[in-house]
């Protein structure tokens, strides 16, 4: 049985751009637009034509390329108050963006109509009508978004009702009802999009914000009375706090709902998606982002990492895999049995279940826990005790003889110098370095003093570095955690310290961080 279609309009080019801290360049654009349409979205909202140089080019280039599935959209206003359509030079400069879809927004909260425009509510209707004909006399595709529909509607239904008969008439292929404040309940936005449905004749697109955080649930509220459209944007970017998330809206459709939206083939790799619009807006992934985060299929809970290794499905709503993710089991003081075994096996190690070796790990981990330690984003410091216990007494491959960190002034700058003593074998290697902090001047040392007996350990760098205070009370005698996070160019671990003292917590993750480069998993 074929599955009903709901069509995917992006806009994170446009309303996603908005976003604060989101700042898209040329190039930007057009490597997001590529990877849009590879996915198979169906339309790409690129911009507003005539409002800066870059969107003009932006048109463009796209004007020149080949696209896969999507329809490449400009978007812009209905012609200004008292200006005839076609002495509009918004109108020309939509033209201009050679795209086959134009995206207008228009008025339907006669607040709006009357305080913000200074319309008269018939000259407003003009308006909407005059330049969806004129679009669509122009060869376009017109898709209508009525901004403040549900507020507008709340307050005068008739009015509310009226501009989108007058844009239907005048030949726009979708009417866009938009909570543009974002504050509509899922039930208001339901009942306005099935009374909409019965009314209108053409399709239904549905616009939401997120200022209540019901963007997601808006949208699919709207999907089942009858929207067959849905405008978003990647990880939910817009003004304020953003619009609906198409990270989410895209699986709900075809997991939840039983609808066709981007092909099916496409969605395991929306992880990856997610993490390319982020890395090209420059924003951190979010972790806790439903279906796509790092956190989405972690378990933590002994009982429940105990259930998902016997019945996966029994804690997971839908296989990781299908969007790309994967399922993480963490250690921690709520740790059991079970989810030492799981993450052993997935850091290399395999342990048998009634084994003293597991029991000795597991109560390593709390004992350690207890004192601060942190393994969930430190799995690097965990597979380096779980190979401890397992091996026994390891041969170290280098020991910290002696450090030092100190700092001086050279004129107006502070310079952070480090020394340490470095045991290889029969071998001392002592390095001095300096860094822009403590931290960055004794890794420096390290990695140098190691690097003669480890050429590769030169290739180690830090990426991340984190410091918690573990019990403030206690004032500059309090326990520090730090974590550290560090790559070698093609993979990335976490490794974990604790101490009274900031340097020496640091020291110890910075070297977990450098055996494990040297001895890696197992």
């Amino acid at each position: 049985m074929k599955k009903n279609r709901v069509e995917i309009y992006d806009t994170t080019l446009r309303d996603g751009a908005q976003a604060e801290g989101i700042n898209f360049s040329l190039m930007d654009k057009l490597r997001i637009a590529e990877r849009l349409d590879q996915f198979g979205v169906h339309y790409i909202e690129g911009g507003w034509p005539g409002s800066n140089p870059k969107d003009m080019e932006f048109f463009q280039r796209a004007a020149r390329k080949r696209w896969k599935s999507a329809r490449v959209a400009a978007f812009s206003m209905t012609r200004r108050k008292g200006m005839a359509v076609e002495n509009d030079p918004l109108m020309r400069q939509v033209l201009e963006a050679e795209t086959p879809v134009v995206t207008i927004v228009g008025k339907t909260w006669l607040l709006h109509v009357t305080e913000v425009l200074r319309a008269k509510p018939d000259e407003n209707l003009a308006m909407i009508a005059d330049t969806i004909k004129f679009l669509r006399d122009h060869g376009k595709v017109v898709m209508y978004d009525a901004e403040h529909s549900f507020d507008g509607y709340e307050d005068e239904p008739e009015y509310a009702l009226a501009t989108w008969q007058a844009a239907e008439r005048a030949g726009a292929e979708c009417i866009v009802l938009c909570d543009t404040n974002g504050g509509r309940l899922p039930s208001e936005i339901a009942r306005i999009t099935a009374m909409a449905k019965g009314k209108l004749t053409c399709r239904l697109g549905i616009h939401t914000h997120n200022d209540c955080g019901f963007g997601v649930a808006n949208a699919i509220a709207a999907v089942d009375a009858g929207a067959s459209q849905v405008q978003g944007t990647m990880n939910g970017y817009g003004e304020r706090t953003g619009n609906c998330n198409l990270t989410s809206i895209m699986p709900t459709l075809e997991f939840k709902m039983g609808l066709t939206g981007v092909p099916a083939k496409s969605l395991p790799k929306l992880k990856e998606l997610s993490e390319f619009i982020d890395e090209i807006a420059n924003v951190r992934h979010d972790p806790r982002q439903p279906w796509v985060g790092q956190t989405a299929f972690a378990h933590k809970g002994g009982m429940h990492v105990h259930a998902i290794d016997r019945v996966a499905r029994s804690y997971e709503h839908i296989t990781p895999e299908s969007v790309g993710n994967f399922r993480r089991v963490l250690v921690s003081d709520m740790s059991g049995r079970t989810n030492i075994l799981m993450k052993a096996a997935e850091l290399g190690f395999k342990l048998g279940s009634d084994a003293d070796e597991t029991r000795a790990i597991t109560s390593k981990v709390k004992e350690l826990e207890a004192r601060g330690f942190e393994y969930e984003a430190a799995e690097a410091s965990l597979a380096l005790l779980i190979r401890g216990v397992l091996d026994r007494n390891p041969e170290l491959l280098f020991t910290v003889d002696s450090y030092h960190v100190s700092m001086r002034s050279n004129g107006p700058e502070t310079v952070c110098e480090a020394t340490v003593k470095v045991r290889v074998g029969d071998t001392v290697h002592h390095e001095v370095a300096e860094g822009d902090g403590p931290v960055n001047a004794l890794d420096g040392a390290l990695r140098r003093a190691l690097g003669r007996s480890f050429p590769r350990i030169r290739k180690v760098t830090l990426t991340d570095y984190k410091v918690r205070i573990l019990d403030g009370v206690a004032g500059t005698a309090a326990r520090t955690r730090v974590l550290i996070t560090s790559t070698d160019g093609t993979a990335e671990w976490g490794t974990v310290g604790v101490s009274e003292n900031i340097i020496s917590a640091s020291l110890q993750a910075l070297v977990d961080s450098m055996e494990y480069a040297l001895v890696g998993k197992h």
